[in-house]
């Protein structure tokens, strides 16, 4: 029996909202972001206290210290706050600090370890939690997380949905992978499940789009990077916007309710979406490979077009589609297309 319960009791607003700097940088930048993130509305507020930097010498966070300022924010500005921890010790000193939730990061939920660790300290302990997905498209991964912490007696829990790594080229800076978060719906209906459009989305430009996209699909809430000033931030700041333009995209979501009998439709579209957009990763990275090999002919002095390899490549396609039951003829047409693609690309690159 799962028995999961709200992640705040008296916060009964819906979407959810959560918002705040990647980092907490320093005392004046936290409390004057809680001021202007309080004024747009919002009342959890998210910042980052420790931070998993990919490389030494990065900005890591300021550590303790910082959670002095979230409990100044929290007290002066009525507000909710919450942060990351990646480490039992991170746990004690946030929870000595009167945070009101911790979410576990991508790199920690991709270590079943390091998750126990974490799961094994919040034994007898109320607060909330928010489990981020791990690094790599893995729903049993990310479900296994989940369980750890709710094994621990926890019971206010989230998820956070905040994409996934990928070497592919794509507009993003985790590829979302829908399809991953809505098998973990299917799996566990009673969780709330978060949206991190600014992890996925990496540019600030993409976080509105992509908070509508998560609302459209039946995401139970948003978190959002949100710094006074974004340009200047210590890490993150492409992907963070500021207290105003937060306030406008919240305005500016529309929340739709999917009709009795349309959820299979709406999870079929879904799947469709996906799909186009691996199709359009997958077409980006073959022109990234036809540059390649373009640049590769032109200095071994060789035509751009290889008519017995491209006849080689359609006729290998045309005999696949129908073994798949898939129009020769469209195939035919599509690969056509993808080999002018390339070859335009190939001449275009020439002459840079």
């Amino acid at each position: 029996m799962i028995d999961f319960k709200p992640l705040f009791a008296d916060l009964s607003t819906e979407p959810l909202y959560i918002a705040g700097p990647c980092s907490a940088e320093s005392r004046e930048q936290v409390l004057l972001a809680a001021r202007d993130i309080a004024a747009a509305g919002v009342t959890i507020f998210r910042a980052g206290v420790w931070k998993p930097r990919t490389k030494p010498g990065s900005f890591e966070g300021r550590g303790t210290e910082a959670l002095e300022w979230l409990r100044e924010a929290k007290e002066r500005y009525g507000l909710k706050v919450i942060t990351e921890v990646a480490t039992p010790e991170h746990l004690e000193e946030a929870l000595r600090y009167d945070v009101d939730g911790i979410w576990i990061g991508a790199r920690t939920t991709t270590n079943p370890f390091a998750t126990q660790q974490i799961a094994d300290a919040l034994r007898g302990v109320d607060t909330a939690v928010i489990v981020k997905n791990p690094v790599i498209p893995d729903v049993d991964l990310w479900i296994g997380a989940i369980e750890r912490i709710y094994n621990s007696g926890v019971r206010r829990i989230a998820a956070a949905h905040r994409g996934f790594g990928t070497q592919q080229t794509t507009p993003y800076r985790n590829a979302p992978h829908w399809s991953v978060p809505i098998e973990l719906h299917r799996r566990v209906p009673e969780l709330c499940i978060m949206c991190d459009p600014s992890h996925i989305g990496g540019r600030r430009e993409l976080i509105a789009q992509l908070s509508q996209q998560a609302l459209d699909i039946g995401f139970d809430g948003l978190m959002i990077e949100c710094h006074p000033t974004p340009e200047c931030a210590l890490s993150d700041a492409a992907q963070q916007i500021t207290p105003t333009a937060l306030a406008e995209l919240i305005s500016n979501l529309e929340l739709h309710r999917t009709p009795a009998g349309a959820d299979a439709l709406s999870e079929y579209r879904l799947h469709i979406d996906t799909i186009d957009s691996k199709i359009i990763e997958l077409l980006a990275e073959r022109m990234d490979i036809a540059r390649a090999i373009g640049r590769y002919k032109h200095a071994h002095g060789m035509a751009v077009v290889q008519q017995d390899r491209y006849n080689e490549l359609l006729l290998a396609a045309e005999a696949r589609a129908e073994v798949m039951q898939v129009s020769k003829k469209f195939i035919h047409d599509i690969f056509s297309a993808i080999h002018e693609e390339s070859v335009r690309q190939q001449l275009e690159d020439k002459t840079k």
